[in-house]
């Protein structure tokens, strides 16, 4: 497939798939008659994971000695699953620091919710606490 396809199927931009070529995330890919990239369509799974790490937080240099460890084949499959396991545990960390703060977000939003309430419920200048005076009659529209 030609890079803008897999641009395309891929999400990424053809020249952020240059530029991982280039700096070796990607592998280089094979050239057609006319010189242009041809990719085979199993880059767009590696892909899928690089923007997984990606969306986790995983720096680039570690990305790219993942990326090398795979290069040297299966020898380094404990080393890869080490590197993963490290990240795994700074992305649970990331999550419940999140869920900690979505916890104050919602306890904000509530008070905010909660103030609001008590001031419709409270104010006899709102619109639905405001008396008309004895013997008025509602406004007719014109």
């Amino acid at each position: 497939m030609k890079i803008g396809d897999l641009a395309r199927r891929s999400g990424l931009t053809a020249h952020t798939i240059r530029y991982y070529e280039r700096i070796g995330l990607l592998p280089y890919a094979d050239r057609d008659r006319s010189k242009q990239r041809d990719y085979d369509a199993s880059i767009l799974t590696w892909i899928e994971f690089l923007g997984r790490l990606k969306t986790t937080g995983m720096p680039i240099r570690e990305m790219l000695r993942y990326a090398a460890l795979r290069d040297q084949g299966v020898a380094t499959g404990p080393e890869r699953r080490l590197l993963l396991e490290a990240h795994r545990e700074q992305v649970r960390a990331r999550v419940a620091e999140l869920g900690a703060c979505l916890l104050v977000l919602d306890a904000k939003i509530g008070g905010y919710a909660d103030a609001e309430q008590r001031i419709s419920n409270d104010d006899p200048t709102h619109p639905e606490h405001r008396r008309r005076p004895a013997g008025a009659r509602p406004a007719r529209a014109r």
